[in-house]
């Protein structure tokens, strides 16, 4: 029988006049791996604290195991800022004694991508005080996961995080024994680790078993049974729900529960997008021209980040960019938004990036925009138009478009200064929107959003016709708005990845492997000496620019027969009844996945040469 670790009696807290938690009871249990979820300020944060005894209960009690070993994550470290990397994390330990523990080179080498931690100038003995909050915040985690717990609370640990990072973080969460409170909006995390679910809403806690899909289905399920939920939002419970069926497979473990209910409120949903009515949309607003890029090269300051890229983005087209940190996709995205900009006067280092005449870009930087603090988040929105109009025959007041991001009517005469970062994040992308853009560049659109205001942006992006690149750690977001993956892998190339993150994940690893000998801590010798492995064979330059003009002859072959794909789906779907015509469409269908699967292997092929 599982030791109980804490035990939640009958806790309240009060802020103000909003009760955030009431008479709450729960308990965390040796081995539970618990997920908490909710809307930003309805008490995620306030819960594990208390949890922590960080914080404390204004009724009730919070009651821990004696002599429980327990670890934290807060969103504000209390790292010493004049002590080193090395004093913080390896402690006194000697050299011959951390670099000899298999999970302190774990940690070290899935947190800092080496254990010489290659992005700090002077590794271990870098001193803390004028780093950046992600370089703290990856050093209190590496610092907390060294340790030993019987129970770890994290809050919000994907943060500052890139995909690799995400990635061995779940991996090496699934793998220790200790238990586990986590608060993230990182959806694909929290399936990978979690086992059961905490969604925080209105001063209680909804517990459900299983990671976030399982969640989801039950939710779904016991929102059908009570019908407490008005229909908008019902209305796109059933939409995620189909995603999670359709979209994802294999995403969730086996459901637990009896999802039948919860089947039949997808019966008649279709999938989230209608590809082939959306690019028709998109080819109407933008023309055939978006952003044709000719030999481009992308430079930050005096490096080169990019060299002879010929790429196109067309009319639709949305694209996930997903790479190494400093390979250069903010970068990308500002040199294209500065061409927009200036209507291709300005260009950049080398080559040509032409725009289309009828662009109209929404630029989403990281950087939350300055608004005037004393405007009301009505009156900021009204600032850009009064309507918006979101295609496909859906128009929106400014009042309509705030209420289905979460600003409820009390809260759309809340002061702009009063808002919290997650709130402003919310109204940054909300005034994008209101723009009418037909371009969308979004760069880390997620940070700082609970998973209640993703999926309300999720489904405002379902219809939304136009031409999207995305730049996110959050693996869920990219899989579910985006229809393919573009990687930037550190070698000046930008690539087309047919079986996205995973094959982005995979390919990291083999360039990992391939430059790291050993995993002991020793130097990296810039030539091969004894014992290295034997280099590839070297492709001249002619043969790898006839690589890459093949490779992006396969691209748009590839495109047009997932284009052809779509439209075949539809013929199905449309001619249920006429068994013989859906026979035809069938084996059409087949011939153009094997055409696929064979230009997909060409594909692979090029690339390693290209």
């Amino acid at each position: 029988m599982a030791v109980n670790l804490v035990n939640v009696e009958q806790v309240s807290k009060v802020y103000g006049t909003r009760a955030l938690l009431d008479g709450v009871s729960l308990g965390v249990s040796e081995g539970d791996r618990i997920g908490v979820v909710g809307r930003n300020g309805d008490g995620k944060t306030t819960l594990i604290r208390m949890l922590a005894k960080l914080e404390d209960a204004d009724t009730g009690r919070v009651t821990h195991n004696g002599g429980l070993r327990l670890g934290v994550l807060t969103q504000h470290d209390s790292l010493d800022p004049a002590k080193t990397i090395r004093q913080e994390v390896i402690g006194d330990l000697a050299d011959h004694e951390w670099a000899g523990s298999a999970k302190i080179r774990d940690v070290l080498t899935g947190l800092f991508g080496g254990l010489a931690l290659p992005g700090f100038e002077h590794g271990l003995d870098t001193v803390i005080a004028p780093l950046s909050g992600g370089e703290r915040r990856r050093i209190a985690l590496a610092k907390l996961l060294i340790d030993e717990q019987d129970l770890i609370v994290l809050d919000e640990p994907t943060n500052h995080l890139d995909v690799e990072g995400i990635s061995w973080l779940a991996g090496h969460l699934r793998t220790r024994r200790s238990a586990l409170v986590c608060v993230t909006h990182d959806r694909w995390f929290l399936d990978q680790v979690c086992t059961r679910m905490w969604d925080v809403q209105r001063g209680t806690v909804h517990e459900y078993e299983g990671g976030y899909s399982d969640y989801v289905f039950a939710r779904a399920e016991r929102e059908r049974i009570a019908a407490t939920e008005e229909s908008k939002r019902q209305n796109l419970m059933r939409k995620e729900l189909a995603w999670l069926r359709r979209g994802a497979p294999a995403r969730t473990s086996k459901p637990r529960y009896r999802i039948e209910a919860a089947n039949e409120l997808i019966a008649d949903v279709p999938p989230p997008r209608d590809t082939s009515e959306l690019m028709k949309f998109a080819n109407a607003r933008l023309g055939k021209t978006v952003f044709d890029l000719e030999d481009v090269t992308v430079q930050a300051g005096p490096k080169t980040l990019l060299t002879h890229l010929t790429w196109q983005l067309g009319p639709g087209d949305r694209v996930g960019l997903v790479g190494v940190n400093g390979a250069g996709k903010t970068s990308l995205l500002r040199a294209l938004a500065e061409a927009a900009r200036t209507q291709g006067d300005e260009q950049p280092a080398a080559g040509k990036v032409v725009v289309g005449k009828t662009v109209k870009l929404a630029y989403l930087s990281q950087e939350v925009s300055e608004l005037n603090p004393n405007l009301r988040v009505l009156e900021a929105v009204q600032q850009v138009r009064d309507r918006v109009d979101l295609g496909k025959g859906r128009e929106m007041t400014a009042g309509q478009l705030c209420e289905q991001f979460g600003f409820t009517k009390e809260k759309q005469w809340t002061p702009v200064g009063d808002l919290s970062g997650g709130e402003r994040r919310r109204l940054q992308i909300l005034r994008l929107l209101m723009d009418e853009p037909n371009v969308l560049f979004l760069d880390e659109p997620t940070n700082d959003l609970d998973i209640e205001t993703l999926t309300q942006l999720e489904d405002l992006l379902d219809g939304w016709p136009g031409s999207m690149i995305v730049i996110s750690h959050d693996r869920f977001f990219i899989e579910r708005t985006t229809d393919k993956v573009m990687a930037l892998l550190g070698d000046r190339a930008l690539r087309m990845l047919p079986r996205g993150i995973d094959e982005y994940l995979e390919r990291r690893q083999r360039m990992e492997e391939a430059v790291t000998p050993s995993a002991a801590p020793a130097p990296r010798s810039s030539g091969a000496g004894a014992g290295a492995p034997a280099a590839a064979p070297a492709v001249s330059a002619q043969e790898a620019r006839a690589a890459k003009k093949e490779l992006q002859k396969v691209e748009r072959q590839l495109d047009k027969l997932s284009t052809r794909e779509t439209a075949l789906h539809k013929q199905i779907a449309d001619n249920a009844t006429d068994f013989e015509k859906v026979a035809g469409l069938d084996a059409e269908l087949r011939e153009l996945v094997t055409e696929r699967d064979e230009l997909e292997m060409r594909w692979l092929e090029l690339a390693e040469d290209a």
